[in-house]
């Protein structure tokens, strides 16, 4: 953000490059009580010509006042869909933060490190005991990555029995990330069409000796429950090949149904999503993958295992596809998953569960009469509308410009493809009652206004430091850097 001009701005309105004046320090050093280092001349950087000099006053309040103009999980209701953005336990938060644990660097001797190892341990068991996998790695640093992990270790599977294998079968439900995860695995992707759910007679359709995977997302980027999963993987595996799932909307099943028993052969759990690290914001986050039995000699190494003289790292795995990253993955989010498994126990997580599909039916029920609904079946962890309905020539990204009007961070927008103008929206199973009821109300009331007093809706957002954006000239021709700026 730049601007040109800025006599009569308010203080409070001013870039940090603004606030700038030769001379002004922010911080104080003691006296060097060390003989000074005697560094070569290419060694030195000159300084940042043009950067910020700053009182450290000034800087505090810069980043305290930009803190309040942003909206986070704990500034209010954050519904985006197929993401899990859930309130994050503070007492999560504490654990993470211990100093035995924020302090313990990763290349300490094993001997010394068994309580981080264990909890590792601890984790991967409990992630295999709520999913039905057989073993857990942690290794993965989110999801996407995890992805990576679960097909190289589908491709290495045939390649170990000398198959060659070219292609993946993807649903339109599915995650984004997923065709591009098996194109780079070196697979073609081959698009199946569903109804909202997968059939299992469409995936036999295009079963055949050159298929090496099918990669689907249950429940899918819909909402919906795939009803048909376990004949999907049964015809799969008769075909030589393997399933894997993409469990971001894991949260909709803890303590009710698991992958596992249903045929699945891999899955990435997103422990940043639906464990309790609110993802968001460029991380971190964890992608921790399950894997059944036949796939375990392949996960990436070192795993944690559990001997008679303590916890060790285990390197020695001959058919693993390797290392995927430094050390041993995001421990703190590690931690925040952990803490949070043990504090809900199994009957937590099923009721978390429980609540999530109760909260997104709620709000199914309340604004089905208001806004179309493109898919009958019913729904589970997030519903999707469209804006079919909508009067006054507004469309989906009006109606969440104009919710930020009302104070409500907008659902996702345009996602899943397969519905146009698609409004997708994931309560969480932390919402109350009362505030699903006041983002319902919202939701009609900005409907209302689009068959009344359209251009309202139109030109929102109204109420906020900056106006609607040209979405399009940002995208095309983003400014990326910072520039000095004229006070002509």
């Amino acid at each position: 953000m730049s601007r040109v001009g800025t006599r009569g701005l308010a203080l409070n309105e001013k870039l940090l490059f603004e606030h700038s004046d030769p001379g002004r320090i922010g911080y104080s050093l003691p006296n060097l009580d060390v003989p000074p280092a005697s560094l070569d001349n290419d060694l030195v950087r000159d300084g940042l010509d043009g950067f910020p000099e700053l009182s450290e006053v000034d800087v505090v309040r810069h980043f305290t006042r930009l803190s309040t103009w942003n909206y986070g999980v704990d500034s209010g209701f954050y519904p985006l869909g197929s993401c899990t953005m859930k309130y994050n336990p503070k007492i999560n938060e504490v654990a993470c933060r211990h100093p035995r644990l924020t302090g313990l660097h990763p290349k300490v001797p094993v001997p010394l490190a068994q309580g981080a190892l264990e909890l590792m341990y601890e984790l991967q068991q409990d992630l295999a005991e709520i999913s039905g996998f057989a073993a857990v790695t942690l290794q993965p640093a989110a999801g996407a990555h995890g992805e990576l992990a679960g097909m190289l270790m589908i491709r290495a599977s045939h390649e170990a029995q000398g198959r060659k294998r070219t292609k993946v079968l993807i649903p339109d439900t599915a995650h984004g990330t997923n065709p591009a995860t098996a194109a780079l695995c070196g697979y073609d992707v081959v698009p199946i069409a569903s109804d909202g759910v997968l059939r299992a007679e469409e995936v036999r359709a295009h079963m055949d000796g050159d298929v090496a995977g099918l990669m689907v997302t249950n429940p899918n980027t819909l909402g919906l429950f795939e009803s048909e999963i376990k004949q999907i993987c049964d015809i799969v595996h008769e075909g030589g090949g393997l399933v894997y799932c993409d469990g971001a909307n894991l949260n909709a099943l803890m303590g009710i149904a698991r992958p596992g028993d249903m045929g699945i052969d891999v899955m990435h759990f997103n422990l940043h999503k639906t464990f309790s690290t609110p993802h968001g914001g460029g991380g971190p986050g964890a992608g921790a993958v399950g894997v059944t039995a036949g796939l375990e000699p392949f996960l990436p190494t070192p795993m944690v295992d559990k001997t008679k003289q303590g916890f060790v790292l285990d390197y020695d795995r001959p058919q693993s596809i390797g290392r995927l990253r430094s050390f041993f993955g995001n421990f703190g989010v590690m931690v925040r998953a952990w803490a949070y498994i043990r504090s809900m126990g199994g009957e937590g997580l099923k009721r978390a569960s429980e609540l999530a599909v109760l909260n997104a039916n709620y709000i199914r029920a309340r604004l089905e009469p208001v806004f179309h609904l493109p898919y009958q079946t019913r729904s589970l962890h997030e519903v999707v509308f469209s804006d079919q309905d909508l009067a006054g020539g507004c469309h989906t990204l009006d109606l969440a410009k104009r919710l930020i009007d009302y104070g409500y961070h907008p659902p996702t927008v345009y996602f899943p493809l397969v519905v146009k103008g698609a409004i997708m929206i994931e309560p969480t199973e932390t919402e109350s009652m009362e505030i699903l009821d006041e983002f319902c109300d919202a939701m009609i009331a900005i409907a209302r206004e689009a068959e009344e007093n359209p251009e309202l809706v139109l030109s929102a957002p109204r109420n906020t430091r900056t106006r609607r954006m040209d979405e399009t000239r940002a995208a095309r021709q983003p400014c990326l850097c910072w520039r000095e700026i004229s006070d002509e």
